[in-house]
């Protein structure tokens, strides 16, 4: 068994609180070295998940250049000529954005034009590698990867099945080992198609809203800002996290507010609370937030949508709470 494997085994990821499903899949599926989608709405912890499987990684000797090729096996011209050093490689994680602007040369690399003149446009020395190389021997963290286009899903099929890259006409493979993590928004309109190809190399791991109220008050408790000089009721703050899981069972919402809307708002409210001079946060900074920190991050169903605005509709239902939750100002 790898270190690697090892590390899995004993792992309990507590960076990322709740989700014993989820960690377990995860575990499962990274012991097999299989690549990964993460799939989930935003402010479930993706990232961060992400990122603690890169701590996990162990320190591996590599050499010194754009490849990190591996010293018994070096396969890039710098290493082949006995140019490179070795270095130790510390948990690589590199990360990128999925975008329409995202090209297939940002990932695997591209002609460098200055080298060109030297070299030769066919030479490999002319060749500067992307940032799928950055990632040899490590995890390249492709964030929203369904914005990824048809042309750059089929320049990742050979890498992601052989280990391997041959760039354009040159008659050498490049290494490029690493794990994929990708991460996908369902609820998100503006993506792109996956093909059953390109999708046939990964796990799909599915990660939902933490399950329990107390749960995301822990979270809330990590994550939210401190303001000297203005305290949250921990009631007041229970509340609000009450609030914003009950909008997420709402009928007539159809994208639900996250983590981060929680942490938004008692955020928000207690900035507002000191700019108000208020020494503890009350009902009527809440009130005062809540649309325009939650408005945005929903969406009505268009039954409801086509009656009222979702900041309408966000303050009807907080008065609603309030009256129905007998909150007083929140002194508790």
């Amino acid at each position: 068994m790898t270190e690697f494997r090892k590390a899995i085994m004993k792992a309990d990821l507590s960076e990322i609180l709740g989700q014993e499903r989820v960690k377990e899949e995860l575990k499962s599926a990274l012991i097999t070295g299989r690549n990964i989608v993460l799939v989930g709405p935003p402010g479930v912890g993706k990232t961060t998940l992400a990122k603690a499987v890169a701590h996990l990684l162990p320190p591996q000797t590599v050499n010194d250049c754009p490849f990190h090729c591996d010293p018994q096996r070096p396969s890039c011209p710098q290493c082949k000529a006995g140019k490179a050093k070795t270095k130790m490689l510390d948990q690589a994680f590199v990360r990128v954005q999925g975008s329409p602007d995202l090209t297939a040369e940002d990932l695997l690399g591209d002609i460098d034009p200055i080298k060109a003149l030297e070299f030769g446009p066919l030479s490999p020395q002319s060749f500067t590698p992307g940032k799928i190389f950055r990632a040899n021997k490590g995890i390249l963290f492709f964030d929203e990867i369904n914005r990824a286009s048809e042309k750059l899903q089929n320049a990742l099929l050979q890498v992601l099945e052989e280990k391997r890259v041959t760039i354009g006409s040159y008659d050498i493979d490049f290494e490029a080992d690493f794990l994929l993590i990708g991460t996908m928004n369902p609820e998100d309109t503006s993506t792109e198609k996956l093909s059953d190809v390109f999708l046939d190399r990964f796990d799909m791991i599915h990660m939902g809203y933490p399950e329990t109220a107390s749960v995301e008050h822990q979270i809330v408790m990590m994550r939210r800002q401190t303001l000297e000089g203005v305290s949250m009721p921990e009631r007041l703050q229970q509340q609000i996290i009450t609030f914003v899981r009950q909008l997420r069972t709402d009928k007539n919402i159809d994208r639900k507010p996250g983590v981060r809307a929680t942490i938004g708002v008692v955020d928000r409210a207690t900035s507002t609370a000191l700019l108000r001079g208020h020494k503890t946060v009350t009902v009527d900074d809440v009130v005062a937030v809540v649309a325009s920190v939650l408005s945005h991050r929903m969406s009505l169903k268009p039954s409801i949508r086509y009656l009222e605005q979702p900041e309408q509709y966000i303050a009807k239902q907080f008065q609603t709470f309030v009256r129905d939750h007998d909150m007083d100002g929140g002194e508790g």
